[in-house]
């Protein structure tokens, strides 16, 4: 297999410092098994893997109040009446948190400063998507927003539209709210719908502030949506928004929590759908951002069977080094994996066996999911110069 020039891998144990506790859902297992998991495979052979430099203070305040990251470092001494999200059972505090988290920024930010030099075209960091994370507040295992900190940052240097697609299972909330009033930031965020999942955020009628009204876009879907059905919405909504916002650089949030394995949330995804969904986008920055495309993790919550295998597709479809679904899981990975969890049920091919074939949104039969493509086609297609009702839109 051979790399594709110009893609990078961000990588360090370091990042795996980001730990909430053994009990906690957030478990950086699911990084390193991914990791080594890839290696296994060869995905990472001959690509430099390079080591996150992490954020400054003037960095995560860019999206962060002083006060709020003061907080952050201070937590670990300062007992338990914390405020500001921290000490909670989603956001426990732990050691060093600041530092962790601030890597986990300091991560996404190397990948994002090595597309804006002409480095590398693409590049991704599995240990972000933090995208749950406010101005001054922690929320949703997020301390600090990796994903909203480096779209400032692009902005600042040499971009003016930049494009952020969320295909995590949870609204992508902090970004949205990061960028709600900038009509140079277009948020697209695909998730369970918020009557059924925390953060309860993410309707269609959330479409941006006054002055960017269309460039905030949701796309809540039902409990129990398909690979089918997911992408039937994807395409019948967000290509048309990327060729009217034409954006210079495409920043996604890869969460893997929408698989009908995951603990944590009731979509229906297979890993073959999650590795079609990687394929899509890579498609698409290549169609509309001229190549560029910021890739970073986020949820996903199956650590054995779902994280380690959804996300080395995913780091294989950044370097342009795709993998069957049928390729076998090394006999290597399985035993180290038995190891940690002997009555583990793990999987020994590499995708679920499930057919990702899907019938596009405007012609033969009605799907359930064509009531939410149309109440967003009717929402924000106007606002884009876009007919909601036109299939070639």
């Amino acid at each position: 297999m051979g790399a594709r020039v110009g893609a990078g891998v961000v990588w360090d144990s370091a990042l795996l410092g980001y730990d909430m506790g053994d009990d906690h859902p957030f478990n950086p297992l699911r990084l390193e098994l991914t990791m080594r998991l890839a290696r296994g495979l060869g995905v990472l052979d001959g690509v430099e893997v390079v080591a996150p430099v992490s954020a400054e203070d003037t960095d995560l305040e860019r999206v962060h109040r002083a006060n709020y990251v003061a907080a952050v470092r201070e937590a670990p001494s300062a007992g338990w009446d914390l405020g500001y999200g921290l000490g909670t059972a989603d956001n426990p505090v732990f050691d060093r948190m600041h530092a962790a988290a601030a890597l986990v920024v300091g991560g996404t930010l190397t990948a994002a400063r090595r597309i804006a030099s002409g480095e590398v075209d693409r590049a991704v960091n599995i240990a972000g998507g933090l995208h749950h994370a406010m101005a001054d507040r922690a929320a949703g295992f997020c301390v600090y927003n990796d994903c909203a900190v480096a779209i400032s940052w692009l902005l600042d240097n040499g971009f003016e539209r930049v494009a952020y697609i969320d295909v995590d299972v949870h609204h992508g909330d902090g970004v949205q709210a990061a960028f709600y009033d900038d009509p140079r930031v277009l948020t697209v965020s695909l998730h369970q719908h918020p009557a059924t999942l925390w953060p309860g955020t993410g309707f269609v009628t959330e479409l941006g502030g006054r002055q960017a009204q269309g460039t905030s876009v949701n796309i809540p879907l039902a409990p129990r949506t398909c690979d089918a059905e997911w992408l039937r919405a994807f395409h019948a909504t967000v290509p048309s928004l990327l060729g009217a916002f034409r954006p210079q650089v495409l920043v996604t949030q890869c969460g893997v929590d929408t698989h009908i394995e995951d603990p944590l949330a009731d979509l229906a995804l297979s890993v073959d759908g999650q590795r079609e969904i990687y394929r899509v986008l890579r498609d698409l920055a290549d169609r509309y951002a001229g190549g560029k495309w910021l890739v970073t993790g986020g949820g996903g919550y199956e650590l054995l069977r779902v994280v380690p295998r959804s996300w080395t597709h995913l780091l294989a479809t950044v370097l342009d080094r795709d993998l069957p679904v049928d390729t076998a899981v090394p006999v290597d990975w399985l035993t180290d994996v038995r190891r940690m969890a002997p009555r583990a049920d793990l999987p020994t091919t590499m995708g679920d066996d499930r057919d990702t074939a899907f019938e596009p949104w405007g012609g033969g039969r009605e799907q359930p999911v064509d009531t939410v493509i149309r109440d967003v086609r009717s929402a924000v297609f106007p606002l884009h110069g876009l007919d909601p009702d036109d299939p070639r839109d």
